[in-house]
């Protein structure tokens, strides 16, 4: 096995790890925060606060991991998710909804670090494989959208009367095993020349239109996907559904974001990077669509799988573009810069989701999202466009 492949199979291997138990705290995240908070309407504060912390560590990881090399960083960030997920477990066992919250924002701070697995799939490929190697990483999740949910639902009960406790000391369980992953992980740490030499300055970098274009796409696809996910269980339950119900909803969703990445750098070589980045965005708007049709359990189901699967695209899109507008000694500012926008805007989207949710009802939450995704739409046609008259000019 060559060594770029060798480091995709361990890195897709810490992403399904990490997307078990990310999939874990957000299905359990609101429910716990509803049982924990006086004011309901901060029942989703810690997952919100979780992707706060993950915009809030984006730019100290990346440079972090420029210093010392991603695996010390990636084995670094691990550890760190241990503590906070541990000390989430503490809460639970205490009833404390600000601990819950403190711990909340150290995982989010483990997320930072997992979202440069990706990143540094890339960076170790050479160019025909880079989008295959960032899709493949992230098929890892596939195995996250069976075991996340179940590890939710199974371990629910398992430390009697504290519900949930048990299901957060497994997602300890697992940052833990990341850790030991990668640290087989061989990637060359950049050279004391490269270190030395920081490339353009980044307001440079990013008044590219393709670096534009590549954040906006990956703030919208992140931003609507969290909106409409986070409020899901929440939503499921005040129609009457069971816990499994929603897990089961979840579980589905976290398979339309994973399962086609197998496949999707295939797609990106054979129909061109910009179809699939509309594709993905047509399916967020198929998603809205059917989750405003009804409230029947196929309607939750599908339109989750639906945005599964847009978030995909999108998301695979935008990353496979971003790494086209940096050098490798820009590639930590520009991923950095890239990661806290996106994540910022994540955060955003998951805090008012809660807020929608509980003032105004699950219409509302999903029809917030009909104006960013017209948005990303026209944003990804006006720069396909522009590059077929830049190679074709009349």
């Amino acid at each position: 096995m060559s060594p770029q492949r060798r480091n995709v199979l361990i890195l897709a291997l810490c992403q399904a790890l990490f997307i078990c138990g990310q999939t874990t705290f957000i299905f359990l995240g609101g429910l716990v925060g509803y049982s924990l908070a006086a004011d309901k309407s901060l029942a989703t504060l810690p997952i919100s606060i979780t992707i706060l912390g993950t915009a809030m560590m984006t730019i100290p990881a990346a440079l972090f991991m420029r210093r010392v090399g991603r695996r010390v960083g990636f084995m670094s960030g691990a550890l760190i998710g241990t503590l906070g997920v541990l000390i989430c477990a503490g809460a639970i066992y205490t009833a404390n909804f600000a601990l819950f919250c403190a711990g909340a924002l150290l995982a989010g701070f483990y997320n930072a670090f997992c979202q440069y697995y990706r990143f540094a799939a890339a960076d170790a490929a050479d160019e025909a494989y880079k989008s295959k190697a960032i899709s493949l990483v992230l098929a890892g999740g596939v195995i996250a959208g069976f075991v996340g949910p179940a590890v939710a639902t199974q371990t629910r009960d398992l430390l009697a009367p504290v519900t949930y406790l048990a299901s957060f000391i497994a997602v300890s369980g697992m940052s833990l095993l990341a850790m030991l992953l990668v640290s087989f992980v061989r990637i060359p740490n950049l050279s004391r020349e490269e270190q030395r030499d920081t490339g353009r300055p980044l307001p440079q970098i990013m008044a590219q239109p393709v670096f534009i274009i590549a954040v906006l796409s990956g703030m919208i696809g992140y931003g609507v996907m969290s909106l409409v996910m986070t409020a899901t269980p929440l939503a499921m339950v005040a129609c009457d559904f069971a816990d499994a119900d929603a897990g089961y909803v979840i579980q589905w969703h976290v398979l339309g974001m994973f399962a086609p990445s197998f496949f999707t750098g295939h797609l990106i070589a054979r129909f061109g990077l910009f179809q699939i980045m509309l594709a993905g965005a047509a399916m967020l708007a198929a998603c809205v669509a059917l989750t405003l049709s009804g409230i029947d359990f196929i309607n939750f189901w599908l339109g989750l799988l639906l945005l599964g699967l847009g978030w995909n695209f999108l998301f695979i899109g935008a990353t496979t573009l971003l790494t086209r507008v940096y050098t490798p000694a820009e590639r930590a500012k520009t991923q950095a810069a890239n990661d806290f926008l996106v994540f910022a805007a994540t955060a955003t989207a998951s805090f008012l989701s809660g807020k929608l949710l509980h003032a105004y009802g699950w219409d509302a939450v999903n029809y917030t999202a009909v104006p960013f995704i017209a948005l990303v739409t026209a944003a990804i046609v006006w720069l396909a466009v522009r590059r077929r008259t830049e190679q074709h000019p009349a």
